[in-house]
């Protein structure tokens, strides 16, 4: 058998900053707000950073699966918003998690597929049973340029998937049938080393760069696993905003209701390397015994990975407690920090 999520867990920062909000501050109007279809964006507090945010998910993922923090073979944390440049985010989270030290463990940068990287490696490495598990993470609190279109949409958030050999003790809920990437240099988005905020490349974004590597990997895995768009119950694709992966599932031929269950970006934003493990966390919740699942995610720069699932048993959802939600005003979100650093 294929490897399998033997657990998951995820982290979305209470506050919120809603799009009217950010549009008031720069006297504009809502028109570019609607546009990306983003309603509100989870907002990471000043004491939280990418480390903070993973280490909530993971240790949700280890404690929801009763995992033996010792068991874990591997730690890969893709982030394009790591805390230091020159150490690593996933040593803090071995010790952190009390894992075993002697563990695979290394930071992962593609944009926002570097959480999606993530999971091909830990899988890989069960697979080849170089590991019993292991944990793939993709989180970032992403940057902006204050009053760019980027404003609207970079968020916070962190998704954490145990991944291993299905045992008796612990079979796992949904198995990894198939993945492959796609990567081209496409380079629509970008940050210098000495850049604070980064660059990207307009309306070029679009076609050349996000449709063209999601539609590829996402028509590639149907093919190459002889499967059709209606062979799918649920569908992920990565969520820059929300007007981007409608018009792609569009284009793939899939609907709006296989999209619906991951479909989180309107109300919290794109979360980067945390987009779509994020919306692959929701799926996993709601999804029932035997449903298949494809999950592409894209980084710019530029690539996408695609995967096969299929859920061995009935999700469940995650012991999420719930808590009011804190909408900032724009002050407030300046004094958070995160996402302008």
């Amino acid at each position: 058998m294929s490897s399998a999520i033997l657990s998951f867990g995820r982290y979305i920062p209470d506050n919120r900053i809603e799009s009217k909000t950010i549009a008031a501050h720069w006297k504009r109007g809502t028109e570019q707000a609607d546009g990306l279809g983003i309603i509100e964006k989870a907002v990471a507090a000043s004491d939280e950073d990418t480390f903070t945010l993973s280490w909530e998910a993971a240790k949700m993922a280890l404690e929801t699966g009763d995992i033996d923090p010792k068991s874990v073979g591997a730690l890969y944390v893709g982030s394009e918003s790591h805390p230091y440049a020159v150490k690593p985010t996933s040593s803090m989270l071995v010790s952190a998690l009390q894992l075993n030290p002697f563990c695979f463990a290394a930071d992962l940068e593609f944009a926002c597929k570097a959480g999606t990287a993530a999971v091909q490696i830990v899988a890989a490495m069960a697979e080849s049973k170089q590991i019993t598990c292991g944990i793939a993470i993709g989180a970032d609190t992403a940057q902006s340029k204050p009053g760019d279109a980027l404003e609207y949409s970079a968020a916070a958030g962190a998704a954490a998937f145990v991944i291993g050999r299905p045992t008796k003790k612990n079979p796992g809920f949904c198995q990894i049938d198939a993945t492959l990437s796609y990567t081209t240099d496409t380079p629509d988005f970008w940050r210098g080393t000495q850049d604070k905020h980064p660059s990207h490349a307009g309306r070029f974004t679009g076609e050349p760069a996000y449709f063209h590597h999601i539609q590829t990997a996402a028509t590639a895995m149907m093919e190459r696993e002889n499967l059709k768009p209606e062979d799918f119950d649920h569908v992920v694709l990565h969520m820059p905003n929300a007007k981007f992966p409608l018009q792609a599932a569009k284009k793939l031929g899939f609907t709006e209701k296989q999209l619906e269950l991951g479909f989180i970006v309107p109300m919290i934003g794109n979360t980067y390397s945390a987009c779509s493990p994020l919306g692959l966390s929701f799926v996993l919740e709601k999804a029932k015994k035997d449903q298949r699942i494809l999950v592409v995610s894209y980084g710019s720069g530029s690539g996408s990975d695609a995967f096969v699932l299929t859920m061995l048993k009935d999700g469940v959802p995650l012991p999420i407690e719930k808590k009011e939600l804190k909408r900032l005003n724009y002050g407030e979100y300046l004094q958070a920090g995160k996402t302008l650093a």
